[in-house]
């Protein structure tokens, strides 16, 4: 899709791959025709890989085994670079669901963060759709891209980024009622809700992720108050893995519980009037006075240091550089057959 190689068949020098090694032990590494991966358990020859078919198990120097995997969806937004914390893949498997993202939706997202969500988007939207995603900051919105490239081994032609506010630029970029879906992933939605509400088309949806019950309950009540959005619905997402062997089946110790909550509504048509609901009065109001509440570190928001983001910068445009790389290969290799 988007132009991109089926990511299949032998390894080829700037794959991405992934090796399990000895008590299971994960690396990621990006294949160079002279490259090693040096661990406490050995050296293992880039080389030895290069030609491998996909799921093969190869020996490093010191007779340990590795298997060799392509990286799922999953196991690559969790490996990449980041440049801000990822929407994990159990949230953004519920986004896909819950927005209903479909093949050939026009999408807009904000922000971009580090580009997982921007992944698991372009996947659903197909070579017909359009996502155009929004990030105030430059540095950020390189990273995605750079991880975005790494990952379909092409800058894909269906996703445009734009770094500026999405308050501003989303009128700019779309013409009112023609955007499917919203997705923001942003400290204080109902900033924007206005303008979202303008560009959805009657029965659009949008879709909040929000990371805490005070920002959950404010953009709630902000979505009701303007009459132009369906009763707003909340969840979250909890996964708990579970360990199978023989006899002994019992839950994990440890589990992905709260990462963020989901909030949807889909889009009235102009001037339609939704049967009213019923509901018990509660204080719901927020007035200017709380405005200093939604700052990065009153909500936990984590920050980077300028420093570390130009580390991650170079590692996603490393990686982007090994998959162009890998691109060009295959296409000579298909070009040959």
């Amino acid at each position: 899709m988007n132009g991109a190689v089926r990511p299949s068949g032998p390894f080829r020098e700037g794959d991405r791959v992934q090796l399990t090694g000895p008590k299971g032990r994960l690396h990621t590494i990006t294949l160079r025709p002279d490259g090693e991966l040096h661990t406490h358990h050995g050296v293992l020859k880039h080389s030895d890989l290069i030609g491998a078919p996909d799921g093969s198990v190869v020996t490093n120097s010191s007779g340990h085994d590795y298997l060799a995997l392509r990286p799922l969806l999953r196991d690559f937004a969790m490996s990449m670079p980041r440049g801000a914390a990822i929407i994990y893949p159990k949230d953004s498997a519920q986004i896909i669901m819950q927005a209903d993202i479909f093949p050939g939706a026009t999408v807009a997202e904000a922000g971009v963060g580090s580009g997982a969500l921007s992944l698991a988007l372009l996947r659903a939207i197909g070579d017909d759709g359009h996502l155009v995603s929004f990030e105030r900051r430059e540095d950020f919105a390189e990273v995605a891209k750079a991880n975005v490239e790494t990952f379909f081994g092409t800058d894909p032609d269906t996703w445009d980024v734009v770094v500026g506010d999405l308050a501003e630029e989303l009128p700019v970029q779309f013409e009112p009622g023609t955007v499917d879906r919203v997705v923001l992933d942003m400290l204080a939605p109902w900033e924007c809700m206005d303008v979202v509400a303008d560009a959805l088309t009657p029965g659009g949806v949008v879709l909040c992720y929000i990371a805490t019950a005070t920002q959950l309950s404010r953009v709630a009540e902000y979505i009701r108050g303007t009459g132009l959005f369906t009763e707003p619905d909340a969840s979250e997402t909890m996964v708990r893995g579970w360990h199978v062997e023989g006899l002994a089946v019992r839950p994990d110790h440890r589990m992905v519980a709260h990462t963020g909550f989901l909030l949807t509504a889909r889009r009235l048509a102009p001037g339609a009037i939704p049967p009213e609901v019923r509901r018990r009065a509660s204080k719901s109001s927020y007035g200017d006075e709380d405005v200093e509440l939604w700052t990065p570190g009153a909500v936990g928001d984590r920050e980077i240091t300028d420093k570390n983001l130009r580390k991650r910068v170079r590692e996603a445009q490393k990686a982007a550089a090994g998959a162009r790389t890998a691109a060009a290969s295959r296409e000579g290799d298909a070009t040959t057959e």
